[in-house]
């Protein structure tokens, strides 16, 4: 004879009761729904996370990333600062979400990234503005990243360094988005 399904249920009921832990939030799903589209062709996702910009996205992450809010792996480790997987003009887009305000030298990082970029590819940004950035840790009690190394990082900043680096043309740009963070797509001329 079959037992009640309370009988099943009761010693594990806790199991049942017993909230799963939250996973964080992506920056990147912050974000997916504007810049996704951009992200046509062969392309890369640095600094990733776990949770690529699309599935087709080629994942570069550290070796041992700091951050992981996602189940995807690695498809190639190392700095963000140094694309030597890839020839000059070979990718048709870039996408960063979050990462470029962690490195001391915006610029040669941007000049890296521009350098394997086919002319007609896109540098696609999502990163926050990080006075903006402060203010929120600041007023909510969030914890803050450490590894923002700019107190002056912005969209503005950013643009600055580009203007610099070679030709292009803005394609999407949003000052602040997603409370402390801006967009940013640009395509090399």
């Amino acid at each position: 004879m079959l037992k009640p399904i309370q009988d099943f249920i009761r010693p594990h009921w806790h199991r049942l009761r017993t909230p799963r832990p939250k996973r964080c939030v992506s920056e990147t799903s912050k974000c997916r729904a504007r810049l996704a589209p951009f992200c046509r062709g062969e392309g890369v996702d640095l600094g990733f996370g776990g949770d690529p910009i699309t599935r087709d996205a080629i994942r570069v992450d550290l070796p041992n990333q700091y951050g992981a809010v996602g189940d995807w792996a690695a498809q190639l480790r190392g700095s963000a600062d140094h694309l030597h997987w890839f020839r000059d003009g070979t990718l048709d887009y870039i996408f960063s979400s979050h990462l470029l305000e962690d490195f001391q030298d915006t610029e040669a990082v941007l000049r890296e990234w521009w350098r394997v970029l086919k002319p007609g590819g896109k540098l696609i940004i999502f990163c926050p503005d990080e006075q903006v950035y402060r203010t929120h840790c600041r007023k909510t009690g969030q914890y803050y990243n450490q590894h923002h190394v700019h107190a002056d990082f912005s969209l503005a900043k950013v643009r600055r360094h580009l203007e610099q680096i070679g030709p292009h043309r803005v394609l999407h740009e949003i000052p602040l988005v997603d409370i402390y963070s801006w967009d940013l797509v640009v395509e090399k001329s």
